[in-house]
């Protein structure tokens, strides 16, 4: 009975399921730039994911020192062309101490895409539990927990995560505390979504519906409120990873995010600024698969946000283009 009223007391609200499920997967196939994103997304996932396979098939590993490589004579600069490329280092190495490229690239990219994902699972879980509960509690609760979240959204990210991480040990697993400290950082935004979105699920008539019937408020919000939120949820989590990928590169460039040897590309680039006249694939590497993989995190999510709420146009698409895409939206919705 509570997903019949769904449909009805909200325009545009689709009843979870499957038939929820292909409605959403049209959509985003509408949109040809998402879709591009999409395969790029999962061709860096699989590449992250099959780094030992890579590496293994290229002979070498991200740690390994090759001082035969470089020319100590010129303080460090890889020999031979650009950058020293070869058959066993597909990318070169890296300038002083010879560590081959790629295996530190392909390696990278699981500490860089694995810290901002579990970030982004930290936020998402603090944020609703907080949200929820502010909005389902009683006006003291309600006060209590809003004053916190907006502690939270005003705290300056950057300075509270260079802090803490400069004060926690060392011995501690440094890609797992920087995936900590960024999810308990920066929960308040999507703390306030869920709040305010609960507050308005919470008067619609199928939930009063299950209160009445004597439900608890612990079923309510897991089998009435939840699934309303997880449009809202699902669309600003998908915008959080690449920026949560950002800030883990800007921590580990100042040097209290990941530390060598276990390579990041934000520690990549760390050093790599001085040698971009010498080695100059050291510092492009890193920044062309960061800025690739924030692309197309960002288009992606821009077109899960669109294929949630056909309503609403892209924000990366202007003029003809917006308008072309938002009219493929409505046939395929139609």
């Amino acid at each position: 009975m509570s997903e019949a009223l769904v449909a009805t007391e909200v325009p545009g609200a689709s009843v979870p399921g499957a038939s929820g499920a292909r409605q959403f997967w049209r959509r985003l196939r509408a949109q040809r730039a998402a879709m591009v994103a999409a395969a790029v997304v999962a061709l860096l996932v699989l590449v992250a994911l099959a780094a030992p396979l890579l590496t293994a098939i290229e002979g070498q590993d991200p740690t390994t020192y090759h001082p035969s490589l470089i020319d100590s004579a010129r303080g460090g600069v890889p020999l031979g062309p650009f950058g020293g490329v070869s058959g066993d280092h597909w990318l070169g190495v890296e300038p002083e101490t010879g560590r081959d490229l790629f295996a530190r690239l392909v390696y990278g990219a699981r500490v860089s895409l694995g810290v901002a994902l579990a970030a982004t699972v930290v936020q998402v879980l603090l944020g609703v539990v907080v949200g929820v509960a502010a909005a389902l509690g009683n006006r003291w609760v309600d006060q209590l927990l809003s004053r916190v979240t907006d502690i939270i959204v005003a705290m300056p990210l950057m300075i509270m995560a260079l802090a803490l991480l400069a004060v926690v040990p060392g011995s501690f697993p440094r890609p797992v505390l920087v995936a900590l400290i960024i999810g308990f950082v920066a929960w308040g935004t999507i703390g306030k979504i869920a709040r305010t979105q609960t507050l308005t699920l919470k008067e619609l008539d199928y939930v009063a519906a299950a209160r009445l019937s004597g439900w608890g408020t612990l079923r309510i919000a897991r089998r009435e409120l939840l699934p309303g939120l997880a449009a809202p949820v699902i669309t600003y989590a998908a915008l959080m990873v690449p920026a949560n990928i950002g800030i883990e590169a800007s921590l580990s460039f100042l040097g209290v995010g990941v530390r060598p040897p276990t390579p990041s590309w934000g520690q990549m680039l760390t050093s790599a600024d001085v040698w971009y006249q010498a080695a100059p694939q050291y510092l492009l590497l890193p920044t062309a698969a960061l800025f690739v993989t924030v692309l197309a995190l960002t288009v992606l999510g821009d077109g899960v946000r669109t294929a949630l709420d056909p309503r609403a146009a892209s924000r990366l698409r202007v003029g003809a283009g917006r308008r072309q895409e938002s009219k493929a939206v409505k046939e395929v919705t139609a």
